[in-house]
C-alpha cells in the first residue's frame, strides 16, 4: 500500500510532457520555455530616431512597450531575447503604412527580407522540426499564438510573418492610434501593447515614404532595452 500510494503521489507530481511543436498555448496554462522573464509582464522601450544618421536627426521618439507573457509565451520570450541580444539596436522601419502599421525587425538585411527567431522554438521556415540541427540559425522560426485572445486594436504590437502559419522570426509590426486592423486577428500574434507614446508611433505613421512603402528619409531605432 505505501509504495502504491507513493507511486500515485509521484505521477500527479509530474509535469506532463510536451511533443516536439505542440501547440503550447492553452488558456490555463503558464509554460517556462527557459525564457528571460518569469512573470505575466514585462516592458522594453524603443528608442527611435527620423532622420538620415542619429546626429541629424529631425525627431525623436521614445516607445514603452509591454510584453504580455502569458497570452503568448514564446513570442514575448523571443522579442526579450532579440531585445537583449542588441538585435534591433540601429535598425529599420522598412515598411510603414499610414492608417495601418509601422513595421521594422530585419536585423540582417534591414529591407523586410532577413532576420529569424532568437532561438530555437522548434520550426524551421513555419516547418516543425525535431531538432534545432535540422535547419540553419538563419531558418529558425516560431509556433504562431494568434488564437490567444489578443486583437488587433490600436496601439498593439504583433508579429510580422509570411502568408504561411509558424513563419514569425524578428520581424514585427505596431499598430499606431488612427488604425484597428481586425482582419488579422488569429493570423498574426498580438503579444503586447503601448503604454507610452503611440502617439509617436501614428506620427511615424504618417511620415513620407517610397513607392514600397520605405519611410524618407529613414526611421530607425538606436538602440533597444528590456526594463523589468
Amino acid at each position: 500500500m505505501e509504495i502504491r500510494a507513493l507511486l500515485i503521489i509521484l505521477i500527479v507530481l509530474l509535469p506532463g510532457c510536451l511533443e516536439e511543436g505542440e501547440d503550447t498555448t492553452h488558456e490555463d496554462d503558464v509554460v517556462d520555455y527557459g525564457g528571460t522573464f518569469n512573470g505575466t509582464y514585462s516592458n522594453i522601450t524603443l528608442n527611435i530616431f527620423h532622420g538620415e544618421n542619429l546626429e541629424n536627426a529631425t525627431a525623436n521618439y521614445t516607445i514603452r512597450i509591454m510584453l504580455n507573457h502569458t497570452a503568448a509565451p514564446i513570442h514575448t520570450d523571443n522579442m526579450q531575447k532579440h531585445v537583449i541580444a542588441g538585435n534591433y539596436n540601429m535598425t529599420h522601419f522598412h515598411r510603414i503604412i499610414d492608417n495601418f502599421m509601422i513595421q521594422g525587425g530585419d536585423f540582417e538585411n534591414h529591407d523586410g527580407t532577413g532576420g529569424y527567431a532568437a532561438d530555437w522554438y522548434g520550426y524551421c521556415n513555419g516547418q516543425s522540426a525535431s531538432n534545432q540541427g535540422a535547419c540553419n540559425q538563419s531558418s529558425w522560426t516560431m509556433p504562431d499564438e494568434a488564437d490567444n485572445g489578443l486583437v488587433h486594436d490600436s496601439c498593439v504590437i504583433s508579429m510580422a510573418k509570411t502568408s504561411n502559419p509558424n513563419t514569425g522570426g524578428s520581424q514585427f509590426f505596431i499598430v499606431p492610434e488612427d488604425s484597428n486592423p481586425s482582419h488579422l486577428d488569429g493570423v498574426h500574434t498580438v503579444f503586447g501593447e503601448i503604454t507610452e507614446g503611440c502617439e509617436h508611433v501614428t506620427t511615424i505613421s504618417e511620415v513620407s515614404t517610397d513607392g514600397s512603402n520605405r519611410p524618407i528619409p529613414p526611421v530607425m531605432i538606436y538602440n533597444a532595452t528590456a526594463d523589468n
